[in-house]
C-alpha cells in the first residue's frame, strides 16, 4: 500500500520552530517531487512548499519563504519541513504528497495525501 505518514507537529509559541517528516512507505521517494500542504480551520488546503527529485529545486509560498525550508533524504525515503519563526497564521494540518509528474500549483497535480499533522500556534 502506497502512503505518506507525516510527524512533528506540536503546538508551539509564536516565534518557536518546529520540523515536520513526511516518510513514505510502499514506494521510494527518489523518483518523485514531494510537496507539503496545509489546511487552516474553514480555508482550504494549500501547498506550502514544493522539492524536485533531487531536490536541486525548491518552492515556496511567499507566506513562508524565508522562513521554512523543504529538503529530502532519498536515503531514508524522507521529506523535512523545517519551520522557524512561526506564526499564528501558520497554525494547521500539514501534509505531503507526491507529485503526478512535477512541483506544480494546486492539488489536482498531487497524489498520495497522508492524514496530516497538526500544528498549533496560539496567537
Amino acid at each position: 500500500q502506497l502512503k505518506f505518514e507525516e510527524s512533528g507537529g506540536g503546538l508551539v509559541q509564536s516565534g518557536g520552530s518546529l520540523r515536520l517528516s513526511c516518510v513514505a512507505s510502499g514506494f521510494t521517494l527518489d523518483d518523485k517531487a514531494i510537496a507539503w500542504f496545509r489546511q487552516a480551520p474553514g480555508k482550504e488546503r494549500e501547498e506550502v512548499s514544493c522539492i524536485s527529485m533531487t531536490g536541486g529545486t525548491k518552492i515556496y509560498a511567499e507566506s513562508v519563504e524565508d522562513r521554512f525550508t523543504i529538503s529530502r533524504d532519498n536515503s531514508k525515503n524522507t521529506v523535512f519541513l523545517q519551520m522557524n519563526k512561526l506564526k499564528p497564521e501558520d497554525t494547521g494540518i500539514y501534509y505531503c504528497a507526491a507529485a503526478i509528474v512535477f512541483c506544480t500549483s494546486g492539488q489536482k497535480g498531487y497524489e498520495y495525501f497522508g492524514q496530516g499533522t497538526q500544528v498549533t500556534v496560539p496567537s
